[in-house]
């Protein structure tokens, strides 16, 4: 398959197997649609989800797939496991082709979960560039302390990688369960943060990513696709 995004005459050229300069008259013609359009420039960029004909002929027709998912704990953020079960089995079969997970969460973690099969649209939410807020709910065993705030904000010292996490916010919500909101996305963050402060975390559960939040109707375990506006 072709690189994505890619020139459609690169596209035409690498699908039908022919050269380039044969790829104009065909253009000429009319004979390629695109989304159902008639497509006459060499030039023009497609994605792997734009509907490509040649005649009556289809080279390519795949769908972009958005979900959200509200991850139970107990299963693995993955696609395939092969020893433990994955939120994949969650899904139908006819929906596991390509998709990925945007945003992992640990085995036993909750709450939201992304899966699409348009990588570039999970990289303009995950890269650490993008600086993308992600929120969670945590509970932890003792009692939360201003302190503990503070250095959130601050940033906190990794040791084993020498780096100082970026400012997070935590706001206290009871006196072991806050609301934290990250930037970014570190191994194992939150509980390494909270560790700090030898203050283990027993509960871990995500209510949004950017601006898309948790459906609060979908149970532990279910699914939808994502609106126009979310995505």
């Amino acid at each position: 398959m072709p690189a994505y995004n890619t020139r459609l005459d690169r596209f035409l050229a690498t699908t039908l197997h022919i050269n380039r300069k044969a790829v104009k008259p065909l253009l000429a013609a009319g004979k390629v649609c695109l989304d159902g359009k008639i497509a006459r420039d060499c030039d023009t960029i497609i994605t792997r989800f734009t509907r490509v004909t040649l005649e009556e002929q289809v080279l390519q027709d795949q769908q972009a797939h958005y979900l959200m998912l509200h991850k139970p704990a107990g299963m693995l953020s993955a696609t395939k496991d092969a020893a433990q079960l994955t939120v994949m089995s969650l899904l139908p079969t006819a929906l596991h082709l390509n998709l990925h997970i945007v945003g992992r969460l640990d085995k036993n973690s909750t709450g939201l979960l992304l899966l699409s099969n348009d990588g570039e649209w999970s990289n303009s939410l995950m890269s650490p560039g993008h600086h993308v807020e992600k929120t969670y709910l945590v509970r932890v065993k003792h009692e939360i302390t201003p302190e503990c705030v503070e250095a959130f904000a601050n940033g906190i010292h990794f040791p084993f990688e020498d780096i100082v996490t970026l400012p997070a916010h935590l706001q206290i919500l009871e006196p072991t369960l806050a609301r934290v909101t990250l930037i970014e996305g570190r191994y194992h963050q939150i509980k390494r943060m909270f560790g700090r402060f030898r203050n283990p975390v027993l509960g871990l559960h995500r209510t949004s990513i950017g601006k898309i939040q948790l459906d609060p109707n979908l149970a532990a375990g279910q699914y939808r696709a994502l609106t126009l506006q979310e995505i």
